[in-house]
């Protein structure tokens, strides 16, 4: 059964100058303030789209990478998994780095690594962002 998930913003004013709220309206977790200045400078307490993104990319490729190990037989105890999110003004957004640290009874690095890249290929998220680079590091903890 498919599912949508929803969000919107209200923006007000010009580009550099203006600012928005992002309203998470599926999840109901609230608003979250976001800006140029906070996308293209520092955060400063708001957020951005790829801050939104990394978000998206880091649970999505957890949850693809724990059922691919699962699926092998060598489900993990835990994984983290951190994604940074590259933009550069005038040219957008220009890479995601994949950090990934899993402790997995029973697998050696090698294989951890095999089923990373593997997540990595295969998360919905990745699919959708096939048009930026994405880069990966692993490594069992």
């Amino acid at each position: 059964m498919a599912t949508t998930r929803s969000a919107h913003t209200v923006w007000e004013g010009n580009l550099l100058q203006g600012n928005g709220v992002v309203t998470f309206d599926s999840s109901g977790i609230g608003e979250q303030p976001v800006s140029w200045a906070s996308r293209a400078e520092q955060a400063n307490g708001k957020t951005s789209p790829e801050e939104l993104i990394a978000a998206a990319h880091s649970s999505c490729f957890s949850m693809a990478l724990s059922h691919g190990l699962a699926g092998a037989g060598t489900p993990p105890t835990k994984l983290v998994t951190s994604a940074d999110v590259t933009f550069q003004p005038g040219e957008g957004i220009t890479g995601i780095h994949l950090t990934v640290e899993g402790t997995v009874p029973g697998l050696d690095n090698d294989a951890f690594l095999a089923a990373a890249e593997d997540a990595k290929k295969n998360c919905p998220v990745s699919a959708a962002l096939t048009g930026t680079t994405i880069t990966l590091s692993a490594k069992l903890a």
